[in-house]
């Protein structure tokens, strides 16, 4: 039994705007019926632009339902700006409290309120695409590297045992959480890395051995590079360092198949190489 506060038993049981606004100015569904969550989340503007009515839908647990009426209580009266401003942690923060395996719950709040703005504005922002793209690791709920980064990176996650609460991964079998832990450690360290380590990085990279050359080049790949194609559903192997500064790479993925390729070499690859390294490096795709 899950230990809830006072405020969150009177928003589940007590729902407010519970239903769908037929004319509604945005829309937002996210979230999967299949997972054991789905919300759809509808407002109307006033003629000053400010929401004048919300609506929720969810099929979910008393954390779902009490997240999702808090979300459409913290909208009302804003104005689109205003509202998209609002995270998970400020529907937690107006609850109160909610239990740590139910974060994601404020999470998938969140997502619909994102995709909602967006469908008023004539866009299409579609969270399910986090799980669709990348690299699978946990494949009790089919959340991939992308979608775990995400969270970690939006709520400071550095404990794999924690990314359970925002999207779930870990939180059945287990079997994920080192590879969970891997990632995390990743992000982090290269945050510091970033900070402490570029410019020294830059100013010896020219005076290392060969060997030492490749490792840092292999580093600022996985740290700098990789991450950013995988976003795109793309990825990239280094494949060899010749003449001391010509970096051999190939491009994976939707990378590989992309008209832009060599852009993404020069703009993105050979860019981060320079900046971080030495700005004699010259990057060609094998």
């Amino acid at each position: 039994m899950w230990d809830y506060s006072d405020k969150v038993m009177d928003h589940f049981l007590n729902p407010r705007n519970v239903g769908e606004i037929k004319d509604a100015d945005g829309v937002g569904d996210v979230g999967n019926i299949s997972c054991g969550d789905a919300l759809k989340l509808t407002f109307k503007l006033d003629n000053e632009g400010r929401i004048v009515d919300a609506k929720f839908k969810t099929f979910g647990c008393a954390s779902a339902i009490a997240s999702s009426s808090a979300l459409t209580e913290l909208i009302k009266g804003k104005t689109l700006e205003e509202a998209e401003k609002i995270t998970n942690k400020d529907i937690v923060e107006y609850l109160g409290e909610l239990p740590e395996e139910k974060i994601h719950c404020s999470v998938m709040g969140m997502e619909a309120l994102e995709a909602a703005i967006a469908n008023y504005r004539g866009e299409t922002i579609n969270h399910d695409d986090d799980d669709h793209e990348g690299r699978i690791v946990c494949k009790c709920f089919g959340v991939t590297d992308i979608k775990i980064r995400k969270v970690a990176k939006e709520n400071n996650v550095k404990d794999a045992h924690e990314v359970k609460n925002y999207c779930k991964a870990g939180g059945a079998c287990g079997l994920c959480l080192d590879e969970i832990q891997t990632i995390l450690d990743g992000i982090w360290s290269a945050e510091e890395n970033n900070e402490t380590n570029s410019d020294d990085e830059k100013n010896n990279f020219d005076s290392l051995s060969i060997v030492q050359k490749v490792i840092k080049i292999q580093e600022i790949i996985d740290r700098e590079i990789k991450p950013a194609l995988e976003n795109d559903g793309g990825s990239i192997e280094f494949i060899n360092l010749e003449d001391n500064n010509t970096v051999l790479v190939e491009l994976k993925g939707r990378c590989a198949m992309c008209a832009s390729s060599q852009v993404t070499l020069k703009n993105l690859v050979e860019a981060k190489l320079q900046e971080f390294l030495s700005p004699n490096l010259i990057v060609k795709n094998q």
